[in-house]
């Protein structure tokens, strides 16, 4: 039985905390956030924010419990943090974190074909990566000996204040002299040169072989962490590259309105659900750009 999504219902939820994946450092756990219905639910996977050095699973909660009590099963991940291990060791966390998910979601009521993503900030960065280069194999690189044959391909992306030109974000950094972010950049992209392969701007620029899932950008007008004119750069060269995204800018917001209580954040939610929505009924195939698939 196929999930169906009406974004206009409302459920109760249940909240735990699950074991993703062991890494030798420490336990990568995931929060399910599960509606409390027969289902099955479509699948969200949630991407925690903090400059790839700082938060966890529980960063995006406010906005997690409100979209699973709408009826989809949202799980978010730890990914590790820049300390632990730079670019890409928290993309191939991502990668391993969505077929991991796949693998998983029919245990709790949720329907893996319908699996998309939704990243804040740096989990934006590290989700246009992995949606973008869903086989790529140093993002494959974390064996799922149980499910060998699922791969990181998403249904859709969500980016809310996605950092989605990093050298672009470092400069800004640099004239705001923002140490603690100059400091994140330096310590994620190392060698430093990563922070040019890393970058989906210029992986579009360089017109690399790309998946181009159905994107939905959301920012922030007073953002001076990632810049309003960086996402509308990446939309329109998305757009060029052949793939389908949505944008839209929140009037009066700064970096991270969203898990401040208040009518922009109810905005930002119920646009998330509508575009979850057409999404889910649309069901299209994967779109690939500069490349014979």
């Amino acid at each position: 039985m196929a999930a169906v999504y009406d974004p206009s219902k409302r459920y109760e939820i249940k909240v735990w905390d699950v074991e993703c994946r062991r890494d030798p450092a420490r336990t990568l756990m995931a929060r399910i956030y599960q509606p409390q219905a027969r289902g099955p639910f479509p699948v969200l996977l949630d991407l925690h924010g903090g400059a790839w050095n700082d938060q966890d699973r529980t960063a995006n909660a406010p906005v997690d419990e409100r979209l699973a009590a709408s009826g989809l099963l949202v799980v978010a991940i730890d990914m590790r943090r820049a300390h632990e291990a730079p670019y890409p060791a928290s993309v191939a966390d991502v990668n391993y974190g969505v077929r991991w998910l796949k693998n998983r979601a029919r245990e709790w009521n949720g329907d893996p074909e319908t699996v998309g993503a939704l990243g804040s900030s740096s989990g934006g960065h590290e989700l246009q990566l992995c949606a973008m280069r869903p086989r790529d194999l140093r993002y494959c690189v974390l064996p799922l000996p149980e499910a060998s044959g699922l791969d990181a391909a998403l249904a859709y992306v969500i980016a809310r204040s996605p950092i989605s030109d990093p050298f672009a974000r470092y400069g800004q950094a640099k004239k705001m002299r923002r140490e603690n972010l100059i400091k994140a950049s330096e310590t994620y992209f190392n060698p430093w040169e990563t922070i040019f392969e890393g970058n989906p701007q210029r992986i579009l620029e360089r017109g690399e072989p790309v998946t181009l899932p159905r994107m939905f950008v959301l920012q922030g007008e007073f953002d001076d962490n990632v810049l309003p004119a960086v996402q509308e750069k990446f939309v329109a060269t998305y757009r060029k590259a052949g793939g389908e995204i949505d944008y839209e800018l929140f009037l009066g917001c700064e970096h991270r309105w969203i898990i401040k209580p208040g009518p922009q954040t109810d905005r930002a939610i119920e646009m998330m659900k509508a575009f979850i929505a057409r999404q889910l009924q649309a069901r299209r195939p994967e779109v690939f750009a500069n490349a014979d698939h």
